[in-house]
C-alpha cells in the first residue's frame, strides 16, 4: 500500500493509499514512501490547510470500517468547517445513540480529513480525541479553522 509522511506542525503524519483513495491517515512517519500521484495532492491539501489557505478537502476517501462507522463518518464529513455538532446530534443523523458514535469517531482512520474533531460534547464541551495529544491536538485543529475562517474561537474550549 502507497504511503506517504509529511510534517504538520502537530508533528509527522503518514497518508496511505488503496486503489486510488486515501484509507488512512496516521500519527507518526511510515515506514514505506511512495508519492503516488493521489498521496502528493493530499500532501498539498493538508500543507494548505495548516497554512490557513484551506478548510475543504476534494479528495477520495474510502476508510475501512463497517456500516455503521462509514454512516457516522459520512455524517462527519457534512459539518462545515469551523463549526462542530454535538455527539447527540450526530447520533439522531444517523439513528443511533451518542455513545456508538463516540465510538465510531474514535475509531475513524482519517483523521483531519474526516473532521471527527469537530464533534464535541452535548453541553458544548470540548470532549475526548483519539489522536495524537488528545484534547489539545481536537483544540488546536479546531482553532485553526476558526482563524483560516476569521471565526471566533469560543472560549469554553
Amino acid at each position: 500500500m502507497p504511503q506517504l509522511s509529511l510534517h504538520t506542525p502537530l508533528g509527522e503524519v503518514t497518508l496511505s493509499e488503496e486503489d486510488g483513495a486515501i484509507v488512512a491517515l496516521d500519527w507518526g512517519r511510515g515506514s514505506e514512501q511512495e508519492a503516488t500521484p493521489l498521496l502528493r495532492e493530499a500532501r498539498d491539501q493538508l500543507h494548505d490547510y495548516f497554512d490557513g489557505r484551506r478548510v475543504q478537502f476534494q479528495l477520495p476517501l474510502a476508510p475501512h470500517g463497517t456500516p455503521y462507522q462509514r454512516r457516522v463518518w459520512s455524517a462527519l464529513r457534512a459539518i462545515p468547517a469551523g463549526e462542530t455538532r454535538s455527539y447527540a446530534e450526530i447520533a439522531r443523523e444517523v439513528a443511533s445513540h451518542p455513545r456508538a458514535v463516540g465510538q465510531a469517531n474514535g475509531r475513524n482512520p482519517i483523521p483531519i480529513l474526516i473532521p471527527c474533531h469537530r464533534v464535541v460534547a452535548a453541553n458544548g464541551a470540548l470532549g475526548g480525541y483519539s489522536g495524537l495529544d488528545g484534547p489539545e491536538t481536537k483544540r488546536y485543529l479546531l482553532a485553526l479553522e476558526a482563524r483560516s475562517l476569521n471565526l471566533p474561537f469560543p472560549s469554553s474550549f
